[in-house]
């Protein structure tokens, strides 16, 4: 993600000032800032465009922000703003309805109407992802989405878990993305979004098929990752768990390149690889590792290891113990 402004950087007489400017001058939405302790202000923003959707990470010291019927009739980019939150508290109203974010909570409003945003109510520094799009973006009806403006939004279950977790990962993540990457990335955050809201507005069946298919399988993918270590994770139980037929199961994962199995054993061998690498686990046995990822037989573990990445587990760790640099094929 690229740095768009840090405090930290600045004079301490100037870092209010400068956030007020950029808030005010610079964001897509205008908006005015009060702060009860300016000098004490900090306040960092680091942003990612993918296509369409605009993605921001911002940590800020508590402090009030209003958009107010003149600067909507000055500027007004029509979008909507959906805020995770991270750290703190936040509270935002619009609508005459107002949302009292907790962490892992989110917030839907939009610019076009005024709305007033309180951090900090613990007096410490709140953090959180705003998420930017506009409502063209979305297969649903603008007027239906308006309903759930200022109302909170788990991102502790269900489609908002595979939200947060996406947003979560995607500003944790050091990966340099190109061009084509996040335009892939913001197709999957769109129909994250879509499904988001879809859902509560019972209105799933109005989604595109596509995107539908979509975010089955990132729920698919979520669930495997979650069940990993358990020796009974199969195309049959997956498929269970997602109201779908093996049948069906499989033809999702026809884009993927691997079939479920295969994904599952993918998925179970990184996880081995990881630990093989990790310091803490230095002194837990191979065997045990293996056995920790649905790997019981470790003569079978060792062949698989060996054809995924080249080198088999025990030269692997001890090549990852002396610094040597690895070249896998997985």
């Amino acid at each position: 993600m690229k740095t768009v402004i840090h405090t930290g950087n600045l004079p301490v007489e100037e870092r209010f000032d400068s956030w007020l400017d950029h808030m005010f001058r610079q964001v897509v939405a205008p908006m005015m800032i009060t702060c009860d302790d300016p000098e004490g202000f900090q306040g960092s923003i680091e942003s990612i465009d993918l296509g369409a959707v605009h993605v921001s990470a911002v940590e800020a010291s508590p402090c009030e922000a209003y958009r107010t019927p003149q600067m909507i009739r000055q500027s007004d980019p029509e979008l909507f703003q959906l805020a995770f939150n991270l750290r703190g508290e936040t509270s935002i109203t619009q609508d005459r309805r107002c949302a009292l974010s907790q962490p892992s909570d989110m917030v839907l409003y939009h610019t076009s109407r005024p709305h007033r945003i309180r951090t900090g109510f613990d007096e410490g520094a709140t953090r959180g992802v705003m998420v930017v799009f506009p409502a063209t973006l979305l297969p649903l009806p603008p007027h239906k989405v308006e309903r759930l403006t200022a109302t909170s939004l788990s991102g502790r279950e269900g489609v908002g878990a595979l939200v947060s977790g996406f947003l979560t990962r995607l500003i944790n993540g050091t990966d340099q993305y190109g061009t084509s990457d996040r335009s892939h990335l913001g197709t999957v955050l769109a129909d994250l979004l879509t499904a988001l809201l879809a859902h509560h507005l019972d209105a799933d069946a109005t989604l595109r098929p596509t995107t539908r298919q979509r975010v089955l399988l990132l729920r698919v993918h979520a669930f495997i990752q979650r069940h990993l270590a358990d020796p009974r994770l199969s195309p049959a139980t997956v498929a269970a768990a997602h109201g779908v037929s093996v049948r069906t199961l499989h033809r999702l994962f026809q884009t993927q390149d691997a079939t479920v199995a295969e994904w599952i054993r993918t998925q179970r061998l990184e996880r081995c690889r990881r630990d093989l690498s990790d310091p803490a686990l230095g002194d837990r046995p191979i065997h045990a590792i293996a056995a920790r990822w649905s790997f019981p037989v470790a003569a079978h573990f060792t062949r698989t290891f060996t054809a995924a990445y080249g080198v088999n587990p025990q030269e692997y760790r001890r090549r990852h113990r002396s610094g040597h640099s690895l070249h896998w094929h997985a």
